[in-house]
């Protein structure tokens, strides 16, 4: 094995590596032989092709490439673990050569974890951060529970056709197209698009001239984007708006009582009812406010460590937020190019836009791992085996299949999330 390093900075390397064609010849052949087997030629009966003319049929420029990852696997497994290189994201190969009978010749870019090292006085950091989010007793008043009661009760309305006007309150279906100097602006079609009137949640003065229309009646009216709208190359301008009303609803809201309580399965009374949704706001609120603490002491910690992230590191977070904010884009019932196009920016500036919280990201997780290490937390065995199979239980119930799961993977995710919750646990008992 042949190999060369070439260090950038103290996170970042090349590593060279050449492969002799004698080192590689016996797996390219075999691989050839293995493919030979499985091909077809027009005269022959399935495996009685002569070998020579099977291997002529055979895609040899693939099995170079497959030969040469093998290869350049094995060899940088052996260059690993001779130089102690322990890749924190995926290492980018870049084959510069190959060819039959030749050497195989790559480069392979590494990223590696950066060191952290914890300042002296970081304990005081995060005393201050507890102290400024000294836990509060948590009140919810009643006007909380009446509001949460109102909005439980108009997501139980029954939607009932009618033969009139629109009116505010009423649950109106509409096909609209917005244009801009008698051009379709990109996304401004929308067929059979739902809108609670009243509620004013879509462009200002919209649902005012829904107000008053009747089925199949079509109407076109002029309105101004507003002037901090989302998408930035439609904020402020003037735009043309052709409406279709195809259905009118009105909303029969329930009578928020003992026997609405009751509908909802698990409640004998109103009364009941309230002290769930107590409860549950209780919570909600006591979550939040242990969210706030966890990012405060670690923003604290965060400021005072100065640390290079290497750049594939911020870009393998960047993709992961992307992943991240696709998934719940898509739980929200849209997509990500619709939302591009919505606030006028590519993916790559997104992305961009993003680099700050990503080395943030990045830098947290690595100070929480540091401070696994200096309080001397370790793996519960236990507790990390009934978290995965919490996980694994879940993905059954979903009928998803089990073997599609890195366990290995799984192991090592549910490792950091009990390690970081035990990390939080300390840092919550630091105290003046």
């Amino acid at each position: 094995m042949s190999y060369q390093i070439e260090k950038k900075g103290d996170a970042e390397m090349t590593l060279t590596i050449s492969v002799p064609w004698s080192d590689a010849e016996e797996t390219y052949n075999k691989m050839t032989t293995d493919a030979a087997k499985n091909v077809s030629v027009k005269g022959f009966r399935d495996g009685k092709v002569p070998k020579d003319v099977a291997e002529s049929k055979v895609d040899h420029q693939a099995i170079l490439t497959e030969t040469a990852n093998v290869m350049i696997g094995k060899e940088f497994e052996a260059a690993a673990k001779e130089e102690k290189i322990v890749p924190i994201v995926q290492p980018h190969v870049h084959i510069k050569k190959l060819a039959a009978g030749n050497d195989i010749e790559c480069t392979i870019e590494i990223a590696m974890k950066p060191e952290i090292e914890m300042p002296k006085k970081w304990r005081d950091a995060v005393k201050k951060a507890n102290a400024e989010h000294a836990e509060k007793e948590v009140k919810i008043s009643d006007e909380d529970i009446e509001k949460e009661l109102k909005k439980l009760v108009e997501s139980r309305a029954e939607s009932i056709p009618v033969d009139r006007a629109a009116q505010n309150g009423d649950q109106a279906t509409v096909d609209f197209t917005v244009m801009q100097d008698n051009v379709v602006i990109e996304n401004g079609t929308s067929r059979d698009h739902a809108l609670l009137l009243g509620k004013g949640v879509f462009i200002p003065g919209f649902e005012e001239k829904v107000v008053g229309m009747k089925v199949d009646e079509e109407k076109t009216f002029e309105l101004d984007f507003p002037k901090d709208y989302h998408a930035k190359h439609l904020a402020g301008k003037p735009a043309t708006f052709v409406v279709t009303l195809k259905k009118v609803e009105e909303r029969k809201i329930p009578k928020l009582d003992d026997a609405f309580a009751k509908t909802l399965g698990q409640f004998n009374s109103l009364e009941e009812l309230k002290t769930n949704i107590r409860e549950g706001m209780t919570q909600e609120k006591k979550s939040h406010a242990k969210e706030d603490l966890r990012t405060a002491q670690l923003d604290a910690l965060v400021d005072d460590i100065d640390v290079t992230m290497p750049a594939p590191v911020v870009a393998a977070e960047k993709e992961k937020m992307f992943t991240e904010f696709s998934q719940q884009l898509k739980m929200n019932g849209t997509d990500m190019d619709a939302y591009l196009g919505q606030i006028g920016k590519s993916r790559e500036e997104l992305l961009e836009e993003w680099s700050v919280q990503a080395q943030k990201r990045v830098k947290s997780a690595l100070i929480l791992e540091k401070l696994a290490e200096d309080l001397a937390i370790k793996d519960d065995s236990e507790k990390i085996e009934e978290e995965m199979n919490k996980t694994l239980q879940y993905y059954k119930n979903q009928g998803e299949m089990k073997k599609d799961i890195d366990t290995e993977q799984l192991y090592r995710h549910v490792s950091a999330q009990l390690k970081n919750e035990a990390v939080f646990e300390q840092l919550a008992k630091l105290t003046k």
